[in-house]
């Protein structure tokens, strides 16, 4: 240190400015070091977590979000409010009956229609096990006295509607619907659990697949929002199409276990087939049965003609035309694209399996948009319609693994098969591109985030993935045998894709035989052999084998059926019979309704389906839970039953019948010594025998004969 009246001199300068260079150079490294540590870290990180490159120029980067500061929850609850439904808008306005049809976009109320809907509930003391009871309105879901649980599984087959009824109800609550439950609930969310794959918080879900990009709520605000708002409730669109339901650890399984939002109101939409592995034994059950009549009659005048009852009458004349078609439209989905493309047409639409229904609407899909391509584009547009094996097998190996998957990244895909044929599956509405938000957190506190929004494609409805599936399946049908078949469809579950087995079947007899024999390794296959065996196009003499050996065994017939199974079931009855092949054993369950009485050819269902004389069946069971069952209706199944010339015994179980009956309605029975039981308690004692020449009821010497 120098006083300011010291002058250094000039050798002391330059000891000073050497020790500052001692001290600088080190100082300098130091920094260096310290400077390239902190970047390698901080690549580190980015490669740890793996932000996605931008894939197109849809796609960019969100800046980093903010904690709201200084806002009470009254403030944060109003602006997530208000980002809900903004979302929800988006999405029940953007409705597409026919999706190729880009300029047809609707709100969902107007063209929204109801289809049945029923609970399950427990019986009485007089009926035992529990039964499906009719609801009445789709309000009911949410306020009849017997759904009083919070949880509640709202479940229907492929095409039913579900996601359509989960955006009404979207609508309802947006709208403050008067007459809707809805009206007194502060929260809704709505999320659709096919994007759910690797999110295992429901708060970062309904960040990351609800809110737009630009939110400034965070994980935390939504978190605290709800726990602060009891009236909150959840929809959980498509189980069936979750991609984690294996794991047992995320907040959805948890939810649904009620192990987490105990108080507040979940509803979950499901495949019937698709029930989660582990839910609250409170939960309530509700599943649509689909469109009946004048389901079908209202969507026609509301969504399709308007006014014009002409054109509403040359719809709805085709399902009086065709047994099979009425009965592929009580599927809403279906329907609605027969409707439509009914509407179009100028020729009336005949079709003899749901394989060539669905032939005839991917080709609609194809033609409605080549009609505006240019000519020098038609012929590549017509290769790419009829050539799509590399979309077939993309869809194979989604429904086939492990996991299916059904929603892939918008790169990937393209890259798969073809930026030309992807644009054009695009347009046709095939394909299907949704925007969804991926965010990054870099803190603990979940409050710093970078998001990106990413392009995920998926088929229109899951039904069109199985149909290209099928199309690869129809082929590796070929060259594979079965016991090869039955390891690579390990995983497929023929009660959760029906249609993508029997696409196959219809798309190539070969393929049927195979798959055939496959789904009879299968607990429960019959059921949908029987479905497989109806798609099967050219011969049948090539399975004969395989409806004699079905025929050999109890062929049920259930209530919780579907009408389409019931009418394959009977259908295949029929063949038999036709073609004098022996029915062992037919079982009506809790699905009887009565007799045509006016002659007594026919056994009536309660699906208003009916059962032809059978002349080869050999015996014939009618369970009827806790029902009595009058004089004429008795007396109607027994003209029914001697109409029945191979028929040996007729047994009835659980129901009343009436005490005596005319000697004259069992005459022919008499004559052909047929034994007609009955069983009050089910398969337990006491069991009556009807004495044939007395005519009346008689404790049997068998003390017990089981159903089967």
């Amino acid at each position: 240190m120098y006083f300011p009246s010291e002058q250094p001199s000039q050798q002391v300068r330059k000891s000073g400015l050497l020790w500052i260079l001692v001290l600088f150079i080190p100082l300098s490294l130091s920094i260096a070091l310290i400077t390239r540590y902190t970047i390698h870290r901080g690549r580190r990180r980015e490669t740890k977590t793996k932000i996605p490159e931008i894939a197109d120029e849809n796609e960019g980067v969100q800046m980093f979000s903010v904690p709201l500061s200084g806002q009470t929850i009254e403030d944060t609850r109003s602006i997530f409010l208000k980002q809900l439904k903004g979302k929800y808008a988006d999405l029940y306005n953007a409705v597409q009956p026919i999706p190729y049809i880009r300029d047809r976009l609707f709100c969902v109320d107007r063209v929204f229609v109801e289809g049945g809907l029923e609970v399950l509930v427990s019986g009485n003391a007089a009926v035992s096990g529990r039964t499906w009871e009719t609801l009445n309105y789709y309000h009911d879901v949410l306020s009849n006295p017997r759904l009083k649980s919070s949880r509640k599984i709202l479940e229907g087959e492929p095409g039913y509607g579900k996601s359509t009824l989960t955006l009404q109800y979207a609508y309802d609550w947006c709208n403050r619907t008067s007459i809707s439950p809805l009206k007194d609930v502060e929260i809704l969310i709505l999320l659709r659990l096919r994007q759910f794959g690797g999110v295992k918080s429901i708060f970062r879900a309904i960040r990351q697949f609800i809110l737009p990009r630009d939110s400034l709520l965070t994980e935390t605000d939504i978190e605290n929002i709800i726990s602060s708002t009891p009236s909150t409730m959840i929809i959980l669109d498509g189980y069936d199409e979750y991609p984690d339901k294996d794991d047992m650890e995320s907040d959805l399984n948890r939810i649904i276990a009620r192990q987490m939002f105990q108080d507040l109101e979940v509803i979950l939409t499901t495949r019937s087939s698709c029930l989660p592995r582990i839910y609250s034994a409170q939960t309530n059950r509700v599943r649509l049965t689909g469109f009946d009549g004048k389901a079908r009659d209202l969507y026609v005048k509301k969504a399709v003609v308007g006014n014009d009852s002409v054109a509403a009458v040359k719809i709805l004349q085709g399902l009086q035309e065709s047994s099979l078609l009425a009965d592929l439209c009580q599927v809403p989905l279906l329907f609605v694209m027969y409707a439509h493309m009914s509407h179009e047409s100028n020729d009336t639409l005949c079709f003899n399996s749901v394989t060539s229904f669905f032939r005839h609407m991917i080709a609609c899909f194809h033609s409605h948009m080549l009609n505006k391509m240019e000519d020098d584009n038609v012929q590549k547009y017509k290769l790419f319609e009829k050539k799509h094996e590399k979309l077939d097998n993309l869809a194979f190996e989604g429904l086939t693994g492990k996991n299916q998957k059904i929603v892939w990244p918008k790169k990937q895909i393209r890259k798969r098969i073809g930026e030309d044929f992807y644009d054009q599956y695009i347009r046709t509405g095939i394909l299907i591109e949704e925007g969804v938000l991926d965010i990054t957190y870099f803190s603990d506190s979940k409050e710093n985030e970078l998001g990106y929004c990413k392009t995920e494609v998926r088929f229109y409805h899951k039904l069109f993935g199985e149909w290209y599936a099928a199309h690869t399946l129809a082929e590796r049908c070929k060259y594979l045998p079965v016991w090869m078949l039955t390891k690579l469809l390990r995983n497929v579950d023929p009660f959760d894709l029906q249609y993508f087995y029997r696409f196959a079947c219809g798309l190539s007899p070969k393929a049927a035989e195979k798959i055939i024999k496959h789904l009879r390794k299968r607990d429960g296959g019959d059921k949908f052999t029987v479905l497989c065996i109806l798609e099967k196009t050219g011969d049948m003499d090539s399975i004969s084998d395989t409806i004699r050996e079905l025929c050999s065994k109890e062929i049920k017939i259930r209530e919780d059926d579907t009408t389409l199974l019931q009418r394959s079931t009977i259908q295949l009855l029929e063949i038999a019979s036709g073609n004098q092949i022996s029915i062992s054993h037919v079982y009506l369950n809790n699905c009887y309704s009565t007799v045509d009485l006016r002659g007594g050819n026919h056994l009536q269902l309660k699906s208003n389906l009916s059962i032809p004389v059978l002349s080869t069946l050999n015996r014939l069971d009618i369970l009827e839970q806790g029902r009595e069952i009058t004089s004429e209706e008795f007396t109607g199944i027994l003209q029914y039953s001697s109409k029945c010339l191979a028929l040996k015994e007729l047994r009835f179980f659980h129901c009343l019948l009436p005490p005596t009956v005319k000697a004259e309605s069992v005459s022919v029975l008499r004559s052909r010594n047929v034994e007609v039981f009955w069983y009050p308690r089910g398969d337990s004692y006491p069991v009556y025998q009807l004495n044939l020449q007395s005519c009346l009821w008689e404790v049997s010497v068998l003390l017990y004969k089981s159903f089967t």
